[in-house]
């Protein structure tokens, strides 16, 4: 086929696939099973094919403390042809803060374990054996107001170091851990953690975005007042001591229920951390859904599931080594956070940042990779093709030296995107696009540093998830566009939503489509190469004349002009007179100084026209002067069409910039 005579973008050397974990971790398969698995898509085939052997072997591997409860292999995985229904290690015993902070803090005593930036400076490192007194003393706090196994904690909180301890204490005893970021308005918070009933609530006083501080405690004090579960509030100072450079002084009279944290902490010192190992598929996180379409889903992960999930991501797809440093740009409402503090297991320092991703011309991350020598460095698509727009060039500013794994998700990232990293960031990287997602809480499919790396295409399907494309009747295909299916479990699957007794809104949300298989919602290609292309949200899909078009072959296209900084496309009902029918819709951001005359409107065309089909080319081509997005920068598309159709947008609070919906009301373009 024509794709595979593309030049790979990159090669890893046979010395980067001799010493990757994962052909450690294959050669492990080889002598415990007898079996001859020669590269890692026979590692692949055997992982979907014997699941119980596969995620006990990373259990192994990776050095899970717990108790197995395993005398045979029905006792690994029940009801293994159910979904859902399955279940993985079901008589076993862990403790989740324990498999991140004990197995690292004796052989890493002294090391880093968290490094924390803020948009002005490095703020705080902490050692690994500073990180276990921390939690020690948190714990202690938490078991004195009475949190214990199954109590939920909600955080209010930036990406910072007392928010990773804050979380392992809590889990440390069984408790169960929900989070947003302190961005979020009052009936966004409302409306998650209103549905979990929290008993905790751990805030912030402020936080800095953009060199502006933006102080929390008013917003705090209104969101407790309609938590009436919450008992009591622990306010980390944060923005006071940007501005003071000192604890005292800040007055959280206001917020009912609070107490400072280093209040909190007082009457405790560090002694030994005692965990409460909890059942393997009991609850660990609480995330939510974007709920841009109606209030957010509560999607609960278990224990066990998100570990091993984690473990194997982290250590065999992204090649983690003791000591590394791992970077994601995320905040505590995106699952990314979540994602990234189990790095702790790998035996990585985490590097966190909290505050703009664009200060200093839209270096300041790459300032600080730099100087952390960080191994690992993620972020959105949108990040990066922004980045590119302002031609940053960190390959030519900044020594990069230690960088071997640049990631990206939240979006497809573009050919134009793969490229831009490679020849403006470093040329010698695994370049992981990932996805998948706060409802398994992993990736479906993502990188493995033992692969070439193919412009605009993911490399592979994940250890362990029986990925697959599907037509409408539930048929495999290759080189052709389906739906992203799973047809085996896989731990990390939710144990359910809160709140769904029954579970048949879980099931409504992905096994109704194609009974006992995952649907997972995404309009993807898997490539010859086992390789996948995602093109967008399958409910998002345009449909003009009944040929089924993703909306990210168009956003391709479009944002490699350089006038235009962003797009959102959508298809809207037309014409009146015949239903059912649609036409595409394109609306664009413009760069500073440019308008949207005709002969751009002309390029834009001929770029989709010539790069695609005509059917992909937009009946209507509209500028506004912002595109709505979710708090992780997924632009909205669903969201931007109910508001052309003029149908309500139940969740507005689930938006970053919700007063942008208003540039696509009531468009006179749109009624001819």
């Amino acid at each position: 086929m024509a794709e595979n005579k593309q030049l790979p973008l990159w090669i890893p050397t046979p010395e980067r696939v001799a010493s990757a974990n994962v052909t450690a971790f294959r050669q492990a398969i080889n002598r415990a099973y007898g079996t001859n698995l020669a590269n890692y898509d026979a590692l692949y085939a055997w992982s979907v094919r014997n699941p119980q052997h596969f995620w006990s072997a990373i259990w192994d591997y990776c050095g899970v403390i717990g108790e197995r409860g395993v005398a045979a292999d029905a006792d690994i995985l029940v009801n293994e042809h159910k979904m859902p229904g399955a279940m993985f290690f079901p008589k076993a015993k862990i403790n989740f803060a324990e498999n991140l902070i004990e197995r690292t803090f004796k052989s890493r005593t002294d090391a880093d374990a968290i490094t924390f930036w803020g948009e002005d400076k490095l703020r705080k490192r902490l050692t690994y054996r500073e990180l276990d007194e921390q939690v020690s003393r948190w714990q202690q706090a938490l078991r004195d107001m009475g949190i214990c196994k199954g109590d939920r904690v909600a955080a209010f909180m930036p990406n910072m170091p007392e928010t990773v301890v804050a979380m392992l204490a809590a889990t440390s005893l069984g408790a169960v851990w929900t989070s947003c970021s302190p961005d979020f308005g009052l009936q966004g918070v409302v409306d998650r953690f209103g549905q979990v009933a929290p008993k905790l609530l751990i805030a912030c006083d402020g936080y800095l975005y953009n060199g502006k501080p933006v102080p929390t405690l008013s917003r705090i004090a209104e969101c407790v007042e309609q938590l009436p579960t919450v008992s009591k509030v622990v306010i980390v100072p944060y923005l006071h001591d940007i501005q003071t450079e000192a604890n005292e002084g800040l007055d959280v009279a206001g917020v009912p229920h609070a107490v400072v944290m280093e209040n909190f902490l007082l009457p405790f010192r560090p002694k030994a951390i005692s965990y409460v190992r909890v059942g393997f598929n009991d609850p660990l996180y609480i995330m939510y859904s974007s709920g841009t379409t109606g209030a957010p889903k509560c999607i609960v992960h278990g224990v066990g599931g998100t570990l091993l999930k984690h473990l194997e991501e982290h250590v065999l797809q992204c090649d983690v080594k003791p000591g590394d440093k791992v970077f994601f740009f995320t905040t505590c409402g995106w699952m990314m956070w979540n994602w990234l503090v189990s790095g702790l297991a790998a035996n990585a320092t985490l590097v966190l940042f909290d505050g703009s991703p664009f200060l200093g011309r839209g270096n300041i991350l790459f300032d600080y990779a730099a100087a952390d020598d960080v191994t690992h460095f993620g972020a959105g698509a949108k990040y990066y093709e922004s980045i590119a727009k302002l031609k940053v060039r960190p390959a030519k500013t900044h020594k990069l030296h230690e960088l071997r794994s640049v990631m990206s998700t939240g979006s497809p990232l573009s050919p134009e995107g793969f490229e831009y990293i490679y020849r403006n960031i470093k040329a010698d990287v695994c370049l992981s696009s990932i996805s998948g997602g706060t409802d398994i809480l992993g990736c479906f499919v993502g990188g493995v540093p033992v692969l070439p790396v193919y412009s605009g295409e993911i490399q592979t399907r994940m250890l362990g998830m029986a990925v697959d494309a599907w037509d409408d009747e539930g048929r495999p295909i290759r080189g052709d566009k389906g739906e992203l299916v799973c047809t085996r479990p896989f731990p990390s699957m939710p144990i359910g939503f809160w709140n769904d007794p029954d579970g048949s809104r879980y099931r409504g949300a992905y096994f109704e489509h194609f009974p006992n298989v995952w649907t997972h919602g995404d309009y993807v290609e898997i490539t010859a190469r086992g390789g996948m292309i995602i093109y967008g949200r399958s409910d998002a899909v345009l449909n003009p004349g009944g040929v089924r078009i993703g909306t990210a072959e168009i956003y391709r296209q479009v944002e490699k002009l350089e006038e235009v900084m962003e797009s959102v496309v959508i298809g809207q009902d037309w014409p009146p007179e015949k239903p059912g029918d649609v036409r595409v819709v394109l609306f664009v951001r413009l760069a500073d100084g440019h308008q949207l005359t005709a002969e751009l409107e002309k390029r834009i065309k001929e770029v989709i026209r010539t790069n695609t089909t005509t059917r992909h080319v937009p009946a209507k081509i509209l500028a506004v002067p912002d595109v709505p997005r979710t708090k992780s920068g997924k632009i909205v598309e669903l969201a931007v069409r109910n508001v052309v159709h003029g149908r309500p947008i139940k969740n507005r609070e689930a938006l970053a910039n919700p007063e942008a919906l208003q540039f696509f009301a009531d468009r006179e373009e749109l009624q001819v």
